[in-house]
């Protein structure tokens, strides 16, 4: 994985947008606003993303290059190490959970609003 095809496949999904809310390090992918996924431009083998809590301990017990995001709150959120024991497609799979997680929290007026304007 390299931060390129991290950053297609976010941008790939619905309603996406991204920019620097931090500083001119820290990309953000949000869906209504809100941050599903980072990645550093210094640091880009790293990636950020939300998770259901069950799933982000299962997953950082089975995976080494699977933490506790750092400055994020770890209950919620993981960061993964590329090029390590997660495969490219494992990534893709938890870009799209992270987005899951995000959208399902949307009010169901503002997925109306995003519908609505689509059709």
């Amino acid at each position: 994985m390299n931060v390129e095809k991290f950053r297609e496949y976010c941008l790939s999904l619905p309603y996406v947008t991204e920019d620097f809310p931090f500083d001119e390090d820290l990309l953000t992918f949000r869906i209504c606003n809100k941050i599903f996924a980072c990645i550093s431009m210094t640091v880009n083998d790293i990636a950020t993303m939300k998770c259901d809590p069950e799933k982000a301990l299962e997953l950082r017990a089975e995976y080494s290059a699977i933490e506790g995001a750092f400055h994020w709150n770890k209950k919620y959120w993981n960061q993964i190490r590329f090029n390590e024991d997660v495969s490219d497609s494992l990534i893709f799979e938890l870009v799209k959970h992270s987005y899951d997680e995000v959208w399902k929290k949307i009010p169901k007026k503002t997925k109306d609003e995003l519908l609505k304007n689509v059709l």
